[in-house]
């Protein structure tokens, strides 16, 4: 105990987690809870009110959809507007479909167009929130620690992704799955009221000028005009539509016939979500001097869940396999931030974020909605083999475009941009499903 007249030693942060970086990470880490448990809950909502592995992917191709239709608005009105109003707004949407979802879940007998039109509210949300956070983070954040900054904040999002799949999965196995969609709920609220306390004073205000079709130009012209951008999210199109339709529908229906239920698919997410954090950790250390030929490399082991589950291995097995996929791809998360950060010019940064998440999740709708019936004409086993090599042909293809071997590190000056000067005493990268 400090004795009374000495004052107590100050908590000194480093210089660049500054005030929008501690309100970022905290609402991430609040989101990370509710959102992984939620996931698993929607999968099994579906399954126990009578649906299969069809009806599984088209609840979660409702949610992507919306990303694939509102992404590229969303990321220019990120641009002109204050970004932490946007976010607000978003997370307000996710509230409130969440907590309607969970209503009729507990309810009883939810009906699977009332549960698609529900994700797909969730999913616009997302739509306009995912531009506008990365906007948000990058502009908060910059200099040499800006990698730094962006592995922890991602070890601290991922570290909330560990208790919320496996508590999600355990609450599933113990209760009504309606009470993970209700804590979702409940997360997007706080997370919310967090992010409406956010310093946008830094950020210069936009010139009047064109209006959304030519700020959509503009993005368009600064994506096209790099070849390492357009070209890792055109293999990241095909990536994160397998991975997610191995994640949404193959792992649970595995998961349930093979395993006995949620609670091993619910630590088996949890095992990825703790490589994550061993990744993020060695990533506050580690500065490889080519980004994204170090990223890209660590992309290969994702082919290794949807290999795992198609045999399928162990749970124990299956757990490894997900954890060693986490390590490697948060490699390749922090890389692809600090890539991003040092070659986008900050006004533009919603708008380009916009089309990579526009081209990453643009085939999700469909893989996730037609993989039931690809099951059902091929086999579960095949489609997760195929999914697995997909991702290897499509990681090694990238490997031919010159600027992804040869894009190097810069360094600078660490400054931390807060609308103040920067102190000791005084944000994040999203992960694909901010």
């Amino acid at each position: 105990m400090t004795p009374v007249g000495i004052p107590r030693p100050r908590i000194r942060r480093p210089a660049w987690a500054g005030r929008n970086y501690s309100l970022l990470t905290a609402a991430a880490i609040i989101t990370g809870l509710g959102t992984h448990g939620a996931l698993i809950a929607a999968a099994f909502a579906v399954l126990q009110s009578g649906g299969d592995g069809g009806d599984v992917g088209l609840v979660a191709a409702a949610r992507t959809a919306p990303l694939v239709l509102f992404l590229l608005i969303g990321g220019a009105i990120a641009d002109r507007v204050p970004r932490h109003r946007v976010m607000v707004a978003a997370n307000a949407l996710n509230c409130v479909s969440q907590a309607a979802f969970a209503w009729l879940v507990l309810a009883g007998d939810p009906k699977l167009w009332q549960m698609m039109v529900l994700t797909a509210l969730c999913g616009t949300g997302q739509a306009f929130f995912n531009p506008a956070a990365e906007g948000m983070l990058m502009s908060s954040v910059s200099g040499e620690q800006a990698g730094r900054a962006f592995a922890l904040f991602r070890m601290s999002m991922h570290g909330a992704a560990i208790g919320g799949a496996a508590l999600g999965g355990a609450m599933i196995a113990a209760m009504n799955p309606g009470w993970v969609l209700a804590v979702d709920a409940a997360a997007f609220a706080v997370a919310g009221a967090l992010r409406a306390f956010l310093d946008v004073a830094h950020i210069p205000a936009r010139e009047p000028g064109g209006g959304l079709l030519s700020d959509l130009r503009e993005g368009w012209q600064e994506f096209i005009g790099r070849p390492w951008l357009w070209s890792i999210v055109v293999q990241f199109s095909v990536v994160v539509a397998v991975v997610g339709a191995t994640e949404s529908v193959y792992g649970p229906l595995v998961a349930r016939d093979e395993f006995g239920g949620a609670r091993p698919w619910g630590f088996a997410l949890a095992a990825f979500g703790v490589g994550t954090l061993c990744g993020a950790l060695l990533m506050m250390r580690w500065k490889p001097r080519r980004l994204l030929l170090a990223g890209t490399l660590c992309v290969f082991p994702l082919a290794l869940p949807s290999a795992a589950l198609a045999v399928p291995v162990p749970v124990a097995g299956l757990s490894a396999v997900m954890f060693v996929s986490g390590v490697t791809i948060e490699v390749f998360g922090v890389s692809w931030m600090t890539a991003l950060h040092q070659e986008i010019p900050e006004e533009k940064l919603s708008r380009v974020s916009a089309y990579d998440w526009f081209g990453s999740v643009a085939m999700l709708p469909l893989a996730t909605a037609v993989a039931g019936p690809v099951e059902d004409l091929v086999g579960r086993g095949q489609a997760l083999w195929g999914c697995a090599a997909l991702v290897v042909l499509c990681t090694g293809a990238v490997l031919f475009v010159p600027d992804v071997r040869n894009l190097t590190r810069r360094a600078a000056t660490v400054e931390v941009v807060s609308g103040k000067t920067p102190s000791a005493d005084t944000e994040g990268t999203l992960g694909r499903l901010g």
